[in-house]
């Protein structure tokens, strides 16, 4: 091998430190040569580093020349280190690069380098810190460590650009520029010269852009503003004029919601949660909420949306929750379905249905797939050896069996997968195993199986793989997940278990076992909509025209990215499959994992006893939301959020547009005269506007957030700098003037009350029904910003929106979800309805919204009198109840009367 560096080349860095990993383990030859050589016969321009292989192929990517280096020393790739340079791919180097440019080719100091590169270092030392690891990926160095460590040392190596408040990341990089690799790959690049030996290159490098996501969390610049062309000013100012008649009618309503032909059909799909546990924030965040928001903006967009879910009550862990508790299997799904339908609920989820998998259609579905596959030849018979717990008396499922990980050593593997190397483990590999239920160690016996021959599958996965993710908008580490599977080859995967609880295997032979988790909870999603409608095959078996959306936590994308697409093409039946998989890295607490036995986190039961309302836990899940790599939930961030995000910038902007028509113009919007800097500020907010949709549009839904808290900053000070409080109080033209910057404001606040109802719906409705807003521009939301409330339109009544939190309250349920507290029970029969996140002040709604509220109570009404006539199932009859008096509560508060108490016998 030969390896090409140059002097200067930053690039260069890690390379010769990742190189000086391997000596030894291969022959390798290392060749300074000039800026300008040409390294690589087939590139046109230079191009360092260089690594040409004995094959005579070459590797001229930093980060690939550097992991086949790692390789050859022996190291195993693993899913962080992966995340880390992706991130340092897209995150850092821009930032950095900026940070270098500023430093070496335009000569400035201090903040003006560190201001574009902070975040990252800070993210870095926060990342070192939250894991209490002295390496990015663990107890020893791996290659992201070095990548990151090479791209940051220029900047870094002057001690004036490594802040000492990040201690973590200080210690990190000089444990790492300490070592002899890393000291003589530096010596080599750049030659006692310091940052400045980069100049010749960076000279020749195109002036860096801004980080992406600077506007995003900062006031804008002034060139920023200035930025703006005569002919994007004018376009706003033309869509603003046109006002509500830019609307287009609104879609007819359908039950069941079914595809059209024309249109874009949206069918979205959360990962079924599991029936015997009760989620916590960061199952809520991972499934349920994400898909939420993209529901509730696909219906914004016009787009016709379905949205289901529902309870996976199937397999061995039902089985031993029942054993637990007490109860048969089925009397748990009852009792854990209502607890996360009330949950989900609370925190206002919007399903167009929420099912679960015991039902005959499962049965039906599940059944008539395995038979296509088996006719197909997609099914093979095996015998394996398989873990039973001889004190429970049964074979144990992969997930309720720990142990330690063959390949890394970490002690709490489960029997599928190692969540610490992510690499997938058969139960019986795993060194000293243990039953999770009794903690006795399973012994090993041999028993009959069906497998799914995925090895048979995966051509036809690949051509389909090859024809979806180009365009799609699957994320990065969905994608990465998938690829790995296919890189080490698909095994032939078990779908059949030794148990009682879940749906019976129609085979000769196999009438003692069930379909494994693996095999049937994702065909859950089929059943469920057939439940919902009987023509669900327009939905599950018309791929032309239907798109297909599905949330999950990234431990589910193997299911849904692998094994349902082989059991549907191989079942050759026109099923529809995923178009964009949506997965999110996990949600921490604090500084460990959600423990329900150990008390510690928020669990969805125990956010509404917290007094904190449902659309401010949205908010913040939304904010912290985990795309790109894992994130923790912090009750001390969660004050801030509150405080300065939505008190301070977004409820301080509303309520002040909503009083100064209020106190100053009787209520009524005022006449509005724009001047050039109005017509600019309508650009601003509506360049926004569509980087919002674009970034809803790819499902980057905390990134969107962000562009709803900039609307507001400029509307703060927009506020700020035209003082219509003083100009009310002057000249005729400065009355005029005061009435513009109120009727312009008061209309900001309209679209972020629009732009707000995917992330906090209660709070969007509240603001609406102040601001009288029309119905249908409550209903639509277009890509330019219209002007929804007219020169005299009348507002209603304009009260504070968030509420502050104080040190003592958060520091008193950080106490209490720390650790220790006792276990939350359940007595489903005094479970009264969860309370709707109520904004501090109640007002009367408008009489569009009380029409709408007693249609919703009617139809509901004679949902429940139809289950009672056909004699339902009395817990579906119960759910529907519950749904009916929450919505007979929304009516009272609409009509400015007080709920009325739960009727029920008086306790002696």
């Amino acid at each position: 091998m030969r390896l090409f560096v140059s002097e200067g080349a930053p690039g260069c860095l890690p390379v010769l430190a990742a190189a000086g990993r391997a000596r030894g383990r291969a022959e390798l030859l290392i060749s300074t040569v000039g800026p300008e050589d040409c390294v690589v016969p087939f590139l046109t321009r230079p191009k360092v580093p260089v690594l040409q292989l004995d094959s005579g192929n070459y590797l001229f990517s930093t980060s690939a020349i550097c992991r086949y280096f790692f390789l050859l020393s022996g190291w195993e790739q693993d899913d962080l280190t992966n995340q880390w340079l992706e991130w340092e791919a897209t995150e850092l180097q821009p930032a950095l690069s900026a940070a270098l440019y500023y430093l070496v080719v335009q000569g400035k100091k201090q903040e003006d380098v560190l201001g574009s590169v902070r975040r990252a270092l800070t993210y870095i030392d926060h990342s070192l810190s939250r894991q209490n690891c002295p390496f990015l990926a663990g107890e020893t160095e791996s290659l992201a460590d070095i990548v990151l460590w090479g791209a940051l040392y220029p900047l870094l190596q002057d001690p004036a650009y490594l802040p000492e408040e990040l201690s973590a990341l200080h210690s990190w990089f000089q444990t790492l520029s300490t070592q002899e690799p890393c000291q003589r790959a530096a010596e080599t690049v750049l030659k006692q010269q310091g940052v400045l030996a980069l100049r010749p290159y960076l000279q020749k490098q195109p002036q860096p852009s801004p980080p992406e996501g600077r506007a995003v969390t900062n006031e804008p610049e002034e060139e920023e503003l200035a930025t703006l062309s005569e002919e994007e000013i004018a376009m706003a100012v033309t869509a603003w004029e046109k006002g509500l008649e830019s609307l287009p009618p609104l879609r007819p309503q359908q039950n069941p919601v079914l595809p059209v032909t024309g249109e874009r059909n949206v069918l979205i799909t959360s990962a079924l949660p599991y029936v015997n546990n009760v989620p916590h924030l960061g199952n809520i965040i991972g499934c349920v909420l994400s898909a939420d928001v993209f529901a509730r903006y696909s219906r914004l967009r016009q787009w016709n949306t379905l949205y289901l879910c529902g309870t996976d009550e199937y397999g061995t862990a039902t089985e031993t929750k029942a054993m637990e508790e007490g109860l048969t299997p089925q009397e748990i799904c009852d009792k854990y379905h209502i607890i996360h339908a009330d949950i989900y609920r609370w925190f206002n989820i919007s399903f167009d249905t929420f099912g679960r998998t015991t039902t005959p259609q499962q049965t039906k579905i599940t059944q008539d797939i395995f038979q296509r596959l088996l006719t197909r030849g997609f099914v093979l018979q095996d015998t394996v050896e398989q873990l039973r717990c001889e004190h429970c008396a049964r074979f144990l499922a992969d997930r309720f069996v720990e142990g330690v990980c063959p390949f890394c050593g970490y002690e709490e593997a489960r029997g599928d997968q190692c969540d610490k190397c992510g690499k997938l483990i058969n139960a019986v590999e795993l060194k000293k195993p243990q039953c999770k239920v009794c903690r006795s160690c399973p012994v090993v016996q041999s028993t009959h199986h069906l497998f799914l021959d995925l090895p048979k599958l995966e051509k036809r996965l690949e051509e389909w793989l090859g024809r979806t993710l180009p365009g799609s908008d699957w994320t990065p580490n969905a994608r990465f997940i998938t690829r790995s599977w296919l890189r080490d080859g698909l095994k032939p995967r078990c779908i059949t278990r030794d148990l009682k609880w879940g749906t019976p295997v129609p085979l000769e032979g196999f009438e003692d076992k069930v379909f494994y988790v693996w095999f049937d909870a994702t065909i859950g999603y089929l059943s469920i909509t057939a439940n919902y409608t009987d023509q669900w095959e327009r939905w599950w078996k018309n791929p032309e025209q239907v798109d297909l959306y599905q949330f999950m936590a990234k431990d589910n994308v193997p299911f849904h990215g692998i094994v349902f697409p082989c059991s549907a093409l191989g079942a050759e039946d026109n099923y529809t499959l995923v178009s964009h998989l949506i997965a999110t890295e996990y949600l921490n607490y604090e500084d460990g994992k959600f423990s329900k036995s150990r008390g510690v986190g928020v669990f969805g039961d125990m956010a509404q006893d917290t007094g904190i309302p449902a659309d401010i836990w949205r908010f913040y899940l939304l904010y912290i939301r985990p795309e790109g790599q894992d994130s923790a939930f912090s009750w001390t961030d969660l004050l801030l959020k509150n405080n300065s995000e939505l008190l301070n910038n977004l409820g301080n902007f509303i309520n002040r547009a909503g009083m100064f028509v209020s106190k100053f113009f009787g209520g009524h919007v005022p006449e509005m005269v724009l001047t050039p800097d109005d017509q600019r500020l309508l650009a601003h907010v509506t360049l926004e506007l569509q980087r919002y949709h674009q970034l809803l549009e790819k499902v980057r839904i905390r990134d969107a957030l962000r562009s709803i808290l900039t609307i507001s900053r400029h509307g703060n000070q927009y506020i700020q700098v035209n003082e219509p409080w003083k100009r009310i109080k002057g000249s005729e033209a400065d009355r005029q003037r005061a009435g513009t910057v109120t009727g312009l404001a008061v209309n900001i606040a309209a679209l972020l009350s629009i732009m707000l109802q995917p992330y906090m719906p209660t709070v969007s409705a509240t603001i609406q029904a102040q601001l009288q807003l029309p119905p249908p521009a409550c209903s639509i939301l277009l890509t330019n910003f219209l002007c929804t409330l007219p020169a005299g339109h009348q507002i209603g009544t304009v009260s504070p929106l968030f509420q502050k939190l104080e040190n003592d309250q958060i520091e008193s349920l950080r106490q209490r979800f720390g650790g220790g507290q006792l276990e939350e029970t359940f007595d489903l029969k005094a479970k009264t309805s969860p309370k709707p996140a109520v904004i501090e002040t109640v007002t009367t709604a408008g009489p569009q919204q009380i029409q709408a509220l007693m249609d919703e109570v009617t139809k509901q009404g004679n949902i429940v009198r139809e289950l009672k006539a056909q004699k339902a199932d009395k817990n579906q009859v119960a759910a529907e109840v519950v749904k009916l008096l929450d919505l007979k509560k929304q009516l009272a508060v609409a009509e400015g009367k007080p709920p009325e108490a739960p009727k029920g016998k008086k306790k002696k």
